[in-house]
């Protein structure tokens, strides 16, 4: 039987709010199965679903899966913008609304027998908690006070300071004024100074941004859990350098997180917002997230003098409108050829899910300018290959010619030394023939009867001829030779029959031992 191809699977997790649904599918299936399975498992109608998270953008419910070359582990959410958040959900936007109502407390004062009809705004704290979140009535609550007893003093356990017993009137206008309690507003609801406060998010002196980040992110760990955005250590310069000047396949977005103590929004954004699951997980693949607390004016002067060197004053500007109870901001940066760019200012008053629409509407845009400098990045780097590579063979051209020229450089010079030596050997020669022929003894004349007449025969085919004297030595037969251009040292000179070599005997005999008289016919001869 042929093998058959088992189809490839594919693994989603899906994220909705506070939910999580984890889908396995084949690669053939459409977007709009997984809607299909997504409906019965939220609960959601398909029409209003909107699936994000793609890598190639909004894709259609007819796209199967396949054409989107999707790797084995997937990571997408459902946004549904026209579905009113549950109760789970809408807490969020209940809570903003209350910080924005006043609250009238009744003050029974025990020991003075008097009422007092108090108004705060739902964004006073009692103690670390909003009165909008402490969960007393609106618009009207009751409540007793008396001074506490002293530990110091007695053993018994101290007196319970509020009596409470909640009503929902609304009665109750003659506000007046907590100093007529002789205490402030702030000592009556124990927020005294000696009452214990929190650890602040950011020392105020810090040497270098990396401690006070550390710092930052060890407090943010204590108060709201380990399952938090990763929080860049280092400067602002760093976190910029990192996010926006790699190569542009590499770059990210820039989230700059500033936190303040003060806000009534800090507890509730930082612990449903930047701790989803959803949330965590979207900023850590698309974006470099950097915190700073702005608490302190010392810290918050720092911020705006770092914000100013690396983006300008306008994003400078854009931090001092803010005021404290619309802290935490979450700034959107995105790298520009020229300068940075504030995409987005994202406030605590948001909720999940329009959190996660503003971060992906930030990412639409960003990827678009990502995928032109990405374009204009690979023809550059084209262009660069291209020259680089005609630069080489220039280069190699170039040194083959230098090579080339050197060469015959080198053989020309040999040549020259060549010549010059043989121009100096062949003028040794001639000096050293020229010695010789001066040194020869005169020919004799041929009436003389002691005349030996030597006929020599050349390898060039003429004759030398000349007479001697008998008793001339050898030698000065091969001086004569060696003067007429055949020195001793590279010619022999033979007898023809009996062939004899004469150049073989002693120099010093005479040319009648030599047996070459009265006239002996020779022939020269090179020695090999």
């Amino acid at each position: 039987l042929p093998f058959e191809r088992q189809p490839r699977m594919l693994n989603f997790r899906v994220e909705y709010r506070q939910r999580t649904v984890e889908l396995v599918l084949e690669e053939g299936s459409t977007v709009g199965e997984i809607k299909q399975i997504l409906e019965t498992e939220l609960g959601i109608p398909v029409s209003k679903m909107q699936l994000k998270g793609w890598k190639c953008g909004d894709v259609s419910d007819s796209t199967v899966m396949r054409s989107l070359h999707l790797p084995k582990n997937n990571s997408l959410y459902v946004l549904t913008p026209d579905i009113a958040p549950t109760a789970s959900t809408s807490k969020n936007s209940d809570l903003q609304e209350s910080l924005n109502q006043n609250f009238l407390l009744v003050i029974s004062h025990r020991e003075a027998q008097r009422d007092y009809s108090l108004n705060f705004p739902g964004s006073r704290t009692i103690q670390e908690m909003t009165l909008a979140v402490s969960g007393i009535s609106y618009p009207c609550h009751h409540l007793s006070v008396c001074r506490r007893s002293s530990p110091a003093n007695s053993q018994e356990p101290t007196e319970e300071c509020a009596d409470v017993h909640m009503v929902s009137d609304s009665e109750g206008d003659d506000f007046e004024d907590a100093s007529e309690f002789g205490v402030d507003d702030s000592e009556m609801f124990g927020m005294g100074s000696s009452t214990c406060r929190k650890t602040p998010m950011m020392p105020e002196n810090s040497e270098n941004e990396a401690d006070a980040l550390l710092h930052f992110t060890a407090e943010f760990s204590s108060r709201y859990g380990e399952t938090h955005p990763m929080f860049f250590i280092g400067s602002l310069e760093a976190a910029s350098q990192e996010a926006f000047h790699g190569k542009a396949r590499d770059r990210k977005l820039l989230a700059i997180y500033l936190y303040n103590d003060d806000s009534v929004l800090g507890n509730v954004f930082c612990s449903q917002m930047m701790c989803a699951d959803s949330i965590v997980a979207y900023l850590s693949q698309n974006f470099i997230t950097w915190a700073w607390d702005v608490t302190k004016e010392a810290n918050k002067a720092r911020l705006l003098t770092m914000c100013t060197r690396h983006f300008g004053s306008v994003v400078t500007q854009t931090i001092r409108t803010y005021k404290t109870d619309q802290f935490p901001l979450l700034l959107i940066v995105m790298g520009k050829r020229t300068s940075n760019e504030v995409l987005n200012v994202i406030q605590g008053n948001t909720t999940v899910d329009e959190l996660m629409m503003r971060l992906m509407g930030a990412m639409e845009i960003f990827t678009a300018q990502q995928q032109e400098d990405i374009k204009d990045e690979d023809e550059r780097e084209a262009r660069e290959t291209v020259k680089r590579e005609q630069d080489e063979a220039y280069r190699v051209s170039l040194e083959a010619d230098r090579k080339k020229r050197e060469a015959q450089e080198r053989e020309e010079a040999e040549q020259v030394r060549l010549e010059r030596m043989r121009k100096e050997q062949e003028e040794e020669k001639e000096a050293i023939r020229l010695s010789l022929e001066q040194a020869l003894p005169p020919e004799p004349e041929d009436s003389g009867e002691q005349i030996s007449k030597l006929r020599i025969r050349t390898p060039s085919g003429e004759f030398l001829e000349r007479r001697f004297q008998v008793s001339c030595k050898l030698q000065v037969l091969f001086d004569f030779v060696a003067s007429k251009g055949y020195p001793f040292e590279e010619f022999k000179l033979l007898t023809t029959f009996p062939r004899r070599n004469i150049t073989q005997l002693d120099p010093g005999s005479n040319l009648m031992e030599a047996k070459l008289f009265p006239q002996e016919t020779l022939f020269l001869e090179s020695k090999e």
